[in-house]
């Protein structure tokens, strides 16, 4: 779990965020905040997490995406009251009982705890496991940068969109998604018999029908067109069994 984190400064900090990430910023005042910037055609760009502290709003980004998210920040900021720098903090994350000042991971309560301070790593816990069980797209893998459309990601299960907040980029797609159309494509956490690379292709008697990602054990994510994801489906030498789907 390799982190970047940033601490944003000034007074128009909230209303900045706001006008730009899926999730509602006020929401900080709760706890620990999930959410995505995309691009303006709606396509996902990163995930972070948000965190409050006194005049201070920190982002804890992944370290293969936070560079072009520094970017991309600075890009919008323009004039605004808006200061963006390293933040000292670091992250560590695990279940069980948190410890003092830890945020509950806003996902699902199976991800436990993160902890910001001066400490980094987790407690030797499974996340892997805890990620295909659950269903939780990790970038780089199953979220990929100008491709992975959110809700086909399950961000809304996953608390990371907020569709009552207003605008921010890329807000029309993902309304339009929401409220106009029904998903036919997505990740879901499948039944697996054998093991196969990320990445490989699968197929329902023989025709495409989705995508192979993470592996724990006899389960996998997969993205799967629901229409074609009734039966068995082959994802190289593996067999998988899909839930059921709508």
């Amino acid at each position: 779990m390799t982190r970047k984190l940033f601490d944003i400064t000034g007074t128009a900090r909230t209303d900045f965020l706001q006008g730009l990430i899926t999730n509602d910023v006020t929401k900080l005042k709760d706890g620990l905040l999930y959410a995505a910037l995309l691009t303006p055609q709606g396509k996902f760009l990163t995930d972070f997490f948000l965190l409050e502290g006194g005049d201070t709003i920190t982002l804890d980004a992944p370290a293969s995406t936070a560079d072009d998210l520094l970017r991309r920040l600075t890009m919008y900021r323009l004039r605004a009251d808006v200061q963006i720098a390293p933040s000292p903090l670091k992250v560590k994350r695990g279940t069980g009982t948190p410890p003092e000042n830890a945020l509950a991971d806003p996902r699902v309560d199976a991800l436990g705890w993160r902890l910001y301070g001066g400490e980094t790593g987790d407690d030797g816990t499974d996340f892997e496991a805890i990620r295909v069980a659950h269903c939780i797209p990790e970038v780089g893998i199953e979220l990929i940068p100008n491709e992975t459309y959110i809700l086909e990601a399950g961000f809304e299960r996953l608390n990371g969109v907020d569709f009552r907040k207003g605008c921010y980029v890329g807000q029309e797609i993902i309304a339009r998604m929401k409220h106009k159309t029904t998903l036919k494509k997505g990740l879901v956490t499948v039944a697996i018999d054998g093991t196969a690379p990320i990445g490989t292709p699968i197929t329902a008697n023989g025709k495409p029908a989705g995508t192979l990602f993470t592996q724990a054990g006899d389960q996998a994510i997969a993205y799967l067109r629901f229409d074609r994801a009734k039966t068995e489906l082959q994802a190289g030498d593996a067999t998988i069994t899909p839930p059921p789907l709508p």
